[in-house]
């Protein structure tokens, strides 16, 4: 599953703003999240579910079945969109295009022996998979803080799931985090939008 915003001026990547535009924003918001898209999509899945806020674009690959976010806050988000599915579920956000299908497949095998728990560099967390749905496991988490990755860390192994570990990987929230993405990962459609902010040249291929 892929939890995502539609990439709208404005309402994505906000942040960012503090050197881009708005509109400028949102073009790299989008081109993480088609990166993000593709590399799922090349992913061996039964499902791949994108769980949307807002409408679907021409940056939505075939493949994906699209599920409308539910309101509320993030929690309820999250718990909601593994309440879509009857089996193993690994959910990850837009914001990280560096991510690639070895990472993924390592989380789908780990996810399936109890739960797997990708760490954020800013204290939350980039992947979240749960062997069976258990929303309860996510409501009342508070998202967005510094401790937001340790308590819902710490939620999975109460319950008593074997929690295995993805790399710690960094999300795209911030222009300084932008520009360290790009460059551990230079061949994305991120780095390159980046780049062609920046006129900077790109390592894309």
């Amino acid at each position: 599953m892929v939890i995502a915003k539609e990439p709208v001026p404005g309402r994505v990547k906000t942040r960012l703003t503090a050197e881009f535009s708005p509109r400028e924003a949102a073009w790299l918001a989008e081109a993480a999240l088609a990166d993000t898209l593709e590399t799922v999509r090349a992913t061996p899945a039964a499902r791949r579910i994108l769980v949307l806020d807002g409408r679907p674009g021409d940056w939505l690959p075939g493949g994906f079945e699209v599920v409308p976010q539910c309101p509320g806050g993030l929690d309820t988000r999250l718990a909601h969109a593994f309440g879509q599915c009857a089996g193993p579920a690994l959910l990850v956000g837009m914001d990280t295009p560096q991510i690639t299908c070895a990472l993924l497949a390592e989380g789908l095998e780990t996810t399936a022996r109890g739960a797997c728990f990708g760490p954020a560099a800013d204290g939350g967390f980039w992947a979240l998979g749960l062997a069976r749905p258990a929303p309860e496991l996510l409501l009342g988490v508070p998202m967005s803080t510094t401790d937001t990755g340790a308590v819902q860390r710490a939620r999975l192994v109460r319950a008593g799931l074997a929690v295995g570990e993805l790399p710690v990987l960094r999300d795209v929230d911030t222009p300084h985090d932008a520009r360290t993405v790009a460059a551990e990962a230079p061949w994305t459609r991120f780095a390159a939008a980046l780049a062609a902010l920046s006129g900077t040249p790109s390592g894309v291929r």
